[in-house]
């Protein structure tokens, strides 16, 4: 089974950084969690997550990421170590080469333009570098930061798929945003390593 890349260094474009997951964000994930009470709700979660819960995780993230089944990242603003944000890579299809994403971003770095930012690249690599054909977004129907941050980085809404899933036990619709590879061809550097990008930017 193919395998998700190491970033080493993290991937950079003007704006934004997207490196692995780290136990030193579970602090950041907390907060962010406490600043916005729906947040877990709008990404699919039951309830917030606990500390011990993120440790957890952050364990064994190397071992699914390398395995090819999930990559868990996080969004920093350039020059800085803050989470300001994660993206999720679930429900990964190697037979079909697509996969599906969530996306936060934390309350006080909202209209920033970070979701977009980190969403065009994120998918970049996932096309271009990990292999992937598909990349899929799912967001509630009357999310439109989140809709218009995924429009804004190329996804294509699709439509909505109604009671599609089960929260809080409620049936809930969704609408379900996509990028291809296809709609990669044009001008656009793809996404590259924060080191190589500081090497174009002295250049």
């Amino acid at each position: 089974m193919p395998c998700f890349p190491d970033l080493d260094p993290p991937l950079a474009a003007p704006g934004v950084m997207v490196r692995l997951a780290a136990e030193w964000d579970i602090p950041e994930i907390l907060i962010a969690h406490q600043d916005d009470p729906q947040l877990h709700a709008r990404i699919g979660l039951p309830r917030p997550p606990s500390g011990a819960e993120l440790g957890r995780r952050t364990e064994r993230s190397d071992d699914e990421r390398s395995a090819g089944r999930s990559v868990w990242l996080t969004i920093l603003a350039p020059g800085s170590e803050e989470c300001r944000g994660q993206i999720d890579v679930h429900d990964v299809d190697w037979d079909h080469r697509r996969a599906g994403l969530v996306v936060w971003v934390a309350p006080r770095d909202r209209g920033r333009g970070l979701a977009t930012a980190a969403l065009k690249l994120t998918g970049r690599w996932l096309l271009e570098t990990c292999g992937l054909e598909r990349v899929e977004l799912l967001a509630q129907p009357d999310n439109a930061p989140m809709l218009g941050a995924a429009r804004a980085a190329g996804f294509t809404r699709e439509g909505v798929l109604r009671a599609y899933l089960r929260e809080r036990r409620r049936r809930v619709d969704v609408a379900v945003m996509s990028i291809v590879r296809g709609d990669l061809e044009g001008p656009e550097c793809p996404a590259q390593p924060a080191s190589r990008l500081r090497r174009v930017e002295r250049s």
